[in-house]
């Protein structure tokens, strides 16, 4: 085939250009006054001379799509009216999605749960902290020195975390929660969810049974169905999850220093005999030790890792709970036979956590100045749960039971005379009167498996609000139960 002559090519590439751009300003894609890119930028991303792209520019300028003036990028003509659309043609049937087991497994779990309106005077979402908690100046210090460092050597980094971080790491697990350790077990992760997802694929094969806590983590158990694993809920009462009877299974996930969501502490005597079933079993425990860092009215109980010496519990921490959800930086402590398998299914999965980052907590841990921080906001969050126990018990009385308060940083509030079934109805009240509320309903993995007798819960996070802001938010929720009350008497009466 003839090649093009060299000008013949250009005025190809100018029209192709000019087309583009006027393809784009005409279906709406480049709205009026849009600024355009400039000639130079455009020229190197498609990779052609300047003086094409000025020519294609020069031909959309005399045509009236595009305004110049010295000194300012060239912007979209005003008053241009849009291409006509054409008929609508009948959209073509979608084909079914052609999925593997796991990807049709996932879809189909339910979506995320919806954030509150904006106008709400308080959110009790869990799971956010309050910006002003966050140790910026600290960190900007950490994060300057962790830039010194690695921009010399821009590169990869060990999938298991950086060797600094991992050692940073194993000090500070065992003056915290008396967790003993080698720097290679310690895998550094993208937050907690991505230590469990690890969990499930290094340790469940499709059809293996799982147990845990009901209520419970509804990601924990959706990761472990999504690896196609039988999974078993089981009870909890005040002294965490019932350990009587455990059927044999592959692995246990369990919450243990503050049961997620109703906040029960594991007693000594079922820790132990959890312990006793994994090794009986050849089970594998996950412990997830999600804000252990946050005690108020009891003594720190020793995690399961500690009582096993590690040989069968994997024990997942996280920063979400003390610094920041949005960092993404956990970790696993694994048995020291599971530290190759789960160092290279890391790598498959995404090569390594961001470095910086790791180093930034490394230089933190290392300096003191985390578990400064940690002292920190443990002492705020005690003076907003105190003042949350306060408002609800002078707004509610009776009316409710609080569970779950003696750690952590949210409580379950429990709504007597308000019958599980309204409980939607309740959330939708307590919104409309200005309190972003969430239903403790869908932690639990069926509705049989309910307590008696059945009342609304929700769970209230608090690590967010300032006290004055908690006392408002605890009377809108009083006045939600109100206006409840008065639907539900009015309803009696017709």
């Amino acid at each position: 085939m003839a090649r093009l002559p060299l000008a013949a090519a250009g005025v190809l590439r100018t029209q192709r250009i000019y087309e583009a751009i006027r393809s784009q300003i005409m279906s709406g894609a480049l709205g009026a006054g849009a600024a355009l890119p400039s000639t130079r930028s455009l020229a190197a991303e498609w990779g052609v001379s300047r003086t094409t792209v000025t020519a294609a520019f020069e031909q959309l300028i005399a045509e009236g799509y595009i305004e110049t003036r010295h000194g300012a990028r060239s912007r979209v003509a005003q008053g241009l009216e849009r291409a006509p659309r054409e008929p609508d043609m009948p959209a073509p049937r979608p084909e079914p999605a052609t999925l593997s087991a796991f990807g049709r497994r996932v879809e189909r779990f339910p979506a995320p749960p919806a954030s509150g309106p904006e106008h709400l005077v308080a959110d009790f979402r869990y799971g956010d902290l309050a910006a002003g908690d966050f140790p910026l100046r600290a960190w900007k210090k950490a994060v300057n020195v962790a830039l010194a460092r690695r921009l010399p050597r821009l590169r990869y980094g060990e999938a298991n975390g950086l060797p600094e971080l991992r050692e940073a790491l194993q000090g500070y697990l065992w003056r915290a929660r008396g967790v003993r350790c080698e720097p290679d077990q310690i895998v550094v992760v993208n937050g907690s969810q991505q230590g469990l997802d690890l969990c499930a694929r290094l340790l469940l094969d499709r059809g293996e049974r799982a147990v845990m806590e009901n209520p419970g983590y509804g990601l924990a158990r959706q990761v472990f169905l999504a690896a196609g694993a039988d999974v078993v809920p089981v009870g909890v009462d005040g002294e965490g999850m019932r350990t009587e009877g455990l059927p044999p299974a592959r692995l246990a996930y369990v919450t243990p220093a503050h049961q997620f969501p109703l906040g029960s502490i594991m007693s000594i005597a079922r820790r132990r005999a959890l312990i006793a079933w994994a090794e009986s079993a050849g089970a594998y425990i996950v412990e997830d030790d999600y804000d252990s860092e946050y005690r108020f009215d009891v003594s720190p109980i020793p995690p399961l890792h500690a009582m096993d010496g590690g040989r069968r519990v994997l024990y997942i921490g996280t920063v979400s709970k003390t610094l920041s959800p949005a960092l993404r930086l956990g970790y696993v402590v694994v048995p020291d036979a599971l530290a190759v398998a789960f160092a290279k299914a890391k790598r498959l999965t995404d090569r390594h956590t961001s470095t910086l980052e790791q180093e930034a907590l490394a230089t933190l841990i290392q300096t003191g100045a985390y578990e400064r921080h940690v002292r920190r906001v443990r002492r705020r969050n005690g003076e907003r749960r105190a003042q949350l126990l306060a408002a609800l018990s002078a707004a509610l009385g009776n009316r409710m039971t609080v569970a779950g308060a003696d750690a952590g940083l949210h409580v379950v509030l429990w709504l007597n005379g308000v019958p599980r079934a309204r409980e939607g109805e309740m959330v939708q009240l307590a919104q409309q009167a200005g309190a972003g509320v969430y239903p403790i309903t869908p932690l639990y993995a069926d509705a049989a498996t309910l307590p008696r007798p059945e009342v609304a819960g929700l769970v209230l996070g608090y690590a967010t609000l300032e006290p004055s802001v908690i006392t408002q938010g605890v009377q809108a929720i009083r006045q939600a139960l109100d206006a409840f009350c008065d639907l539900a008497a009015a309803g009696s009466r017709s």
